[in-house]
């Protein structure tokens, strides 16, 4: 993160955090995000990490299945709640 990538990926940032500490990871890499520009994507299971983002897209098997613009945790969490009844 010191260098600065215009992308920066993580895999489930904060699994395996404590509530407080996964919370200010969140809080530094939505910063990286709005004052230096740079582009975060995460994977995630968790609806309140997922809230942090401008853009939530749900995958499915591998496909696209919906994504929510400025979402918030209940909205998240409705929505994947919804995808464990997509039929295989």
């Amino acid at each position: 993160m010191i260098t600065r990538p215009d992308v920066l990926f993580g895999d489930e940032p904060t699994g395996a955090l404590d509530t407080r500490t996964g919370r200010e990871v969140l809080e530094l890499l939505r910063g990286m995000a709005d004052r230096e520009g740079q582009t975060v994507v995460m994977v995630t299971h968790d609806p309140v990490a997922a809230a942090y983002a401008d853009r939530v897209v749900f995958l499915v098997d591998g496909r696209v299945h919906g994504e929510l613009t400025g979402p918030d945790p209940e909205a998240v969490a409705a929505r994947m709640t919804r995808l464990e009844a997509v039929p295989c």
